[in-house]
């Protein structure tokens, strides 16, 4: 059974930082690429980064410079760390496993989601 769990939103004032985590289980973890999506109310999920099992880091522009993906093979994990956050980063993180092609990405599986919120 594939699990991907994610952990480490919350409630954070602009300008600040957190860092999500997604540990992941069920699946090998060093053949899938792995992403972060996320979905704002009203709006349609989008992909915000993705990271080969060989590292290659993609990024939408509006994250790019601020936040920056990451992966453990060794703990199955991968991480967003998320710097500079803005009331529009506000929205539901989820994080994913699939295969990635420059900037798209295909996802197999899907975490059950971690929300941020950035107050102004």
């Amino acid at each position: 059974q594939v699990q991907l769990v994610e952990s480490g939103g919350g409630l954070v004032q602009a300008g600040g930082s957190l860092r999500l985590s997604c540990a992941a289980s069920g699946i090998v973890f060093n053949i899938n690429d792995m992403g972060w999506y996320r979905q704002a109310p009203g709006k349609q999920r989008e992909l915000v980064a993705s990271i080969s099992t060989v590292g290659t880091t993609v990024y939408a522009d509006s994250v790019k410079g601020r936040f920056t993906i990451s992966r453990d093979n060794a703990k199955n994990t991968v991480y967003l760390q998320m710097n500079s956050l803005k009331p529009e980063d506000t929205a539901v993180y989820y994080c994913a496993s699939g295969r990635s092609r420059g900037s798209s990405f295909t996802t197999w599986n899907w975490g059950q989601g971690t929300q941020v919120t950035v107050d102004s």
